[in-house]
């Protein structure tokens, strides 16, 4: 049995992680709150706390100009992303749903940078395949339907630029990913993670933040 570091992730720290990692500002909190209070059936699809300053913390760690995300909900991740970007940069960002989205367009405003945020409300296959086909994405965040992460693994790989990064997330699906007679989500997120590990075109790490995180490079031609 491979024997694992991670101590039991108790409340008590959880709290010691979230208190050693850059504090949230005004705006990320709110717009966190507000999603747990007026979507609490919902309030899972929204990344970590933790997860907006690693988002950050990449951003800018890769000099990211140019990042696309797939899956906004109510745009807590593409706003950590948007504040690390450079004035000049650019983030699109896909969903499906004007109600859930509306949270993160008022909160983008608030904190000045929705003239980065580029939303585009339509099937994500959609929006990536009307892209270049060239490489030139910095970086890429994945956390939406579970189904359809290796048809977007593959629509974004050969875009991104040599060095660029891909962060998908739930790699982990709540450790029933391990369970080989699971259906449905994690048999999908199985599929992915076995697809990612791979495809030499790309070097990738999975860590154990949040409910799993999957990091993926892409190699120089």
């Amino acid at each position: 049995m491979t024997e694992t570091k991670n101590p039991p992730l108790t409340p008590e720290l959880y709290d010691y992680v979230l208190a050693h990692n850059p504090p949230l500002d005004p705006v990320q909190r709110e717009l966190v709150d507000v999603t747990h209070q007026r979507l609490a059936a919902e309030a899972g699809m929204q990344s970590a706390q933790e997860q907006g300053p690693l988002l950050a913390f990449l951003v800018r760690l890769t000099g990211a100009r140019l990042v696309v995300e797939v899956g906004t909900f109510t745009g807590f991740s593409a706003l950590s992303m948007a504040q690390a970007l450079p004035a000049d940069g650019r983030l699109i960002t896909c969903d499906v749903s004007e109600e859930w989205t509306a949270y993160g367009r008022e909160a983008w405003a608030k904190a000045g940078v929705d003239d980065r945020i580029d939303l585009r409300i339509a099937p994500a296959l959609d929006t990536l395949r009307a892209l270049p086909a060239e490489p030139h994405i910095d970086l890429a965040y994945v956390d939406a339907d579970k189904e359809n992460y290796v048809a977007y693994w593959e629509e974004l790989v050969p875009r991104m630029r040599p060095g660029g990064l891909i962060v998908a997330d739930n790699v982990l699906f709540g450790g029933k990913v391990t369970d080989p007679a699971a259906t449905g989500n994690p048999a999908a997120i199985r599929r992915f993670n076995d697809h990612v590990a791979a495809d030499a075109r790309m070097e990738s790490v999975m860590v154990t933040v949040a409910d799993g995180l999957t990091l993926a490079r892409r190699r120089a031609e």
